[in-house]
C-alpha cells in the first residue's frame, strides 16, 4: 500500500476477495453507479459515517491539560506499516514510554479524509490512530490539510492532487466552515483525542499582492475550527497559529525585526506581524505553537550550529510574553539545513544528536513545555540519517537508532512543569558545553568535535567528541 507525503498518484485500495460470479458482478455495478457521469464524482471506497467511532478510544485523563509533553510527528513512513516484526519491535520500544505522537488529517501517511463533501475515507488515518492507542502514547492531530473540492480542486475518491502546490493550498473562504466541520467530525470520531492544532504553517496564507500574510484568513479559519471542536468536546484543547519563525542575516534590513534578534539573525517581521494579528483576535487558545529552524532564510549557522540554537530560546520567551504565559509548543524544530532535496545527510549522527540535544535546552529555556521531532523515517534501507528508528520495511527494521535515545530520554527526564536548576560549569568549560538540569539529572552536551575533559556540577569527567551525558545529581 502506498503512503502519502507530498507526492502521490495512487490511491490505497484493498479489494475483499470475490465469493462468486453474482457478487463480482454487482461490485461492478456499484462501481459503475458511483462513477456515472450524471452522478458526480466518484465515491468508491468512502462512506458517510465519518463521525462514527473509530475502534477502542482509549480512556483519556480525567483532567486534560494544555501541554503534552515532547515527543514526534508521524511523516510519510511510519511504523504503522511494514514488516510484522519490524513494527512489533517500535511498538515494543514505544511501549510505556508515553510519548505524544502527532499526525496529520491530510498528507505525510494519511489519505484524503474527505474526498466529495460528506464521503469520508478514514482508513490511513483509523491505523495511524490505531498504532497511537497500542503504543499508549498522547494522541495529537494536526487539522492540515484540506480535501481538493475546499480549495478550487476535483472532488473525487480518484482525483486528489498529491503535488506539493496542491496540498499546501488553504481552503477558499467559502469552505471555511465546511473545514471547521470536518474537524468536528475528526474530533467526534477519536473521542480520546485531546490535542488540535489548527492548519500548518500558513500553508496557501500568503498574500502575494501585499507580500505578507494572510493573517486575517488564516485566523478567520483558526476561530471557526476552534468554536466547532470546542461544541464537539469543551475539554477539547485547541492551538495555533503553527507560524515558521523564519529569521534573516542580522545584517539584513529588509524585513528584519529590530525588537526580536540577537548574533543568531532578525526576526522576519511579516512573522512578527501575522503572530500579533492572530494573537490579539484569535477566537482563544489552549496553547500556542510556533515551528522553526536554528539557521537563517539562506541556511546560515550563526555565529555556529550550537550558537544559532539560542533562536529557540529567544523566540520562545517572545512567544511566551505575547500570549501572557501560554503554553508553548514547537511542531516542529530543526537545526540541520536540507540539501536539495530536502535531506539532511551532511553531519555524523554524534553530531546531529549532539546539536539536536542543544536545540532541544534551548527550547526549554525559552519556556516550551511541548515539542515534536519531526521524524523522517524512510521507506526502506539501513541509512536513515536522523531517524528514530530503522525503516520497517524488513524483519531487521524497526531497531532503535541514537536520536529515539535523545528524544525518549529528554521526553522523561523533562515533563511538563519540570522545575529546571542551575549548575555549576567550570570557567573554561562553559564555552564548551551546554546544560540543563533539575534536581534528579544534569544533561551535558559537548560542542566540540574532539574529547574534552569537563567540570560540571562539581564533577570532572571526560566527553568524547559531541558526546550527550546523562548525570545523575
Amino acid at each position: 500500500m502506498g503512503r502519502h507525503g507530498w507526492n502521490s498518484g495512487e490511491r490505497r485500495w484493498r479489494l475483499t476477495a470475490l465469493l462468486g460470479v453474482a457478487v463480482a458482478a454487482l461490485a461492478l455495478v456499484v462501481t459503475l453507479i458511483s462513477t456515472l457521469p450524471g452522478n458526480g464524482a466518484s465515491i468508491r471506497g468512502t462512506t458517510r459515517d465519518g463521525d462514527k467511532v473509530h475502534g477502542t478510544p482509549a480512556t483519556p485523563p480525567e483532567v486534560t491539560k494544555p501541554d503534552v509533553g515532547w515527543g514526534f510527528t508521524h511523516t510519510q513512513y511510519s511504523a504503522d506499516q511494514g514488516s510484522d516484526a519490524a513494527t512489533e519491535r517500535v511498538e515494543g520500544l514505544l511501549s510505556g514510554a508515553g510519548l505524544p505522537q502527532n499526525q496529520a488529517i491530510m498528507g505525510w501517511g494519511a489519505d484524503n479524509p474527505e474526498p466529495v463533501e460528506g464521503r469520508y475515507d478514514f482508513a490511513a488515518m483509523d491505523r495511524r490512530i490505531d498504532f497511537v492507542r497500542k503504543t499508549g502514547g498522547t494522541p495529537v492531530v494536526t487539522l492540515c490539510c484540506a480535501p481538493d473540492w475546499m480549495k478550487g480542486g476535483k472532488a473525487g475518491a480518484d482525483d486528489t492532487d498529491w503535488s506539493r502546490t496542491a496540498l499546501e493550498t488553504a481552503p477558499k473562504p467559502d469552505h471555511f466552515k465546511d473545514y471547521a466541520a470536518l474537524a468536528a467530525t475528526v474530533a467526534r470520531r477519536y473521542p480520546d483525542v485531546r490535542h488540535f492544532i489548527v492548519w500548518n504553517e500558513f500553508k496557501g496564507f500568503w498574500n502575494d499582492s501585499q507580500a505578507r500574510w494572510d493573517y486575517e484568513g488564516y485566523t478567520e479559519l483558526y476561530n471557526l475550527v476552534y468554536k466547532a471542536l470546542k461544541q464537539v468536546n469543551p475539554k477539547n484543547m485547541v492551538g495555533g497559529p503553527y507560524l515558521v519563525t523564519d529569521s534573516v542575516d542580522p545584517r539584513q534590513k529588509e524585513n528584519a525585526s529590530t525588537a526580536l534578534r540577537g548574533p543568531w539573525g532578525a526576526m522576519d517581521k511579516r512573522i512578527i506581524d501575522a503572530f500579533t494579528y492572530w494573537n490579539t483576535h484569535k477566537a482563544g487558545a489552549d496553547f500556542v505553537v510556533v515551528d522553526g529552524s536554528s539557521y537563517t532564510n539562506d541556511d546560515e549557522l550563526l555565529p555556529n550550529e550550537f550558537a544559532a540554537t539560542d533562536k529557540f530560546t529567544a523566540v520562545g520567551a517572545w512567544v511566551r510574553r505575547q500570549t501572557h504565559g501560554l503554553p508553548l509548543w514547537w511542531a516542529e524544530y530543526y537545526v540541520e539545513p536540507a540539501d536539495g532535496n530536502d535531506e539532511r545527510r551532511g553531519w555524523s549522527e554524534d553530531r546531529r544528536v549532539a546539536v539536536q540535544a542543544a536545540g532541544m535546552i534551548a527550547l526549554a529555556e525559552g519556556g516550551a513545555s511541548s515539542g515534536f521531532y519531526w521524524n523522517p523515517e524512510d521507506e526502506k534501507g539501513t541509512d536513515c540519517p536522523g531517524c528514530l528508528w530503522t525503516p520497517t520495511d524488513t524483519a531487521e527494521g524497526g531497531r532503535a537508532l541514537p536520536m529515539y535515545g535523545l528524544v525518549s530520554r529528554f521526553s522523561k527526564e523533562f515533563p511538563p512543569g519540570t522545575a529546571y536548576r542551575t549548575v555549576t560549569v567550570a570557567p573554561d568549560d562553559v564555552p564548551n558545553v551546554r546544560v540543563l538540569a533539575t534536581d534528579k539529572v544534569v544533561l551535558v552536551v559537548n560542542t566540540l568535535g574532539r574529547t574534552i575533559s569537563a567540570q560540571v556540577d562539581g564533577k570532572r569527567f571526560d566527553m568524547k567528541a559531541y558526546e550527550v551525558k546523562w548525570l545523575p545529581r
